[in-house]
């Protein structure tokens, strides 16, 4: 007697399937950023193949940065934001759309920074052999604060979550400011006291007082993570010099600021170069902390 064999479906995703997923989760990406996410050990001709056909399906289109026909950065259309809409890995993200390859180019020099940053992590848990995936990034996050001193909510650049293997297996959370030097730096630094006063903020339950004894209980950040994320400054966009200031502007705030002091005994902080990320990796002892010595370390051990 035969048996007839069963055919069972795959369970890995195609590749169309995750850059779909991917460009959602980051609203763009470049060419190049997709190929080192997804499969860096083979040609780039398998991403150029991958891109074509999501084009020709009318699910992304794209942008060319700078003039360069090779610099081309990837967005969905309408129809690809509709095909992503219910798929469980962007559950909560909601994609909005980009009008067009102007918006997505004015757009792109921060998206892309950030996105440069999340590959260092990435290339870094590869060769340790750590958990880390290319969703595991998500950018622009947002918590809402009603009742902090007019800061109505948190918004952070990114939150990422990595799990490290060895020595012993361990979970970490990060928010990520990323810095391009666009914005003064006592208006970078003052991103601490919204993370501060988020830490602190107790959502007042309908219909009675929260007293001292059970407050602990109402913070907001633990309805989102079991541990609050470790808050990451990654700087670039300017000389050495101009870097190193910001950083030590960073650290008078947390030195000058009573909650922001406070915060900092409870959440570690650090600030590292872009540049240093890519070149050493996120492990490498490039992050200074925000409060205590100024010795590098890597961001694991913040």
């Amino acid at each position: 007697m035969t048996t007839t064999a069963v055919i069972q479906p795959s369970s890995s995703d195609t590749y169309a399937h995750q850059t779909l997923a991917l460009i959602a989760q980051h609203r763009l990406l470049a060419t190049t950023q997709l190929h080192q996410m997804l499969m860096p050990h083979t040609p780039p001709s398998k991403i150029h193949k991958v891109l074509r056909a999501l084009r020709e399906d009318q699910l992304i289109t794209h942008a060319v940065l700078g003039g360069h026909r090779s610099l081309q950065i990837h967005f969905l259309t309408p129809a690809g934001i509709q095909a992503v809409s219910d798929w469980p890995e962007l559950r909560g993200r909601n994609p909005n759309p980009i009008a067009s390859p102007a918006a997505a180019s004015l757009r792109a020099a921060h998206t892309l920074a950030g996105v440069r940053a999340h590959l260092a992590f990435l290339a870094d848990a590869r060769s340790r052999g750590d958990e880390y995936q290319p969703l595991d990034w998500t950018p622009e996050v947002t918590h809402r604060l009603p009742d902090t001193g007019g800061e109505d909510r948190l918004v952070a650049d990114a939150v990422f979550h990595y799990t490290t293997t060895t020595p012993r297996r361990r979970h970490y959370r990060a928010f990520v400011e990323i810095d391009r030097t666009t914005m003064s730096s006592e208006r970078l630094a003052r991103k601490l006291i919204t993370y501060a006063r988020f830490h602190d903020y107790t959502p007042q339950p309908t219909g009675r007082r929260t007293t001292t004894a059970d407050q602990s209980s109402y913070l907001a950040w633990q309805r989102f993570y079991p541990r609050f994320p470790r808050i990451l400054f990654i700087l670039t966009g300017a000389s050495p010099t101009s870097l190193r200031n910001r950083i030590t502007d960073l650290r008078h705030m947390t030195a000058d600021h009573e909650l922001v002091t406070r915060f900092a005994t409870r959440v570690p902080l650090g600030a590292a170069v872009l540049e240093d990320l890519e070149q050493h990796g996120p492990s490498a002892p490039i992050w200074t902390p925000l409060t205590g010595d100024t010795e590098p370390r890597g961001w694991t051990e913040l």
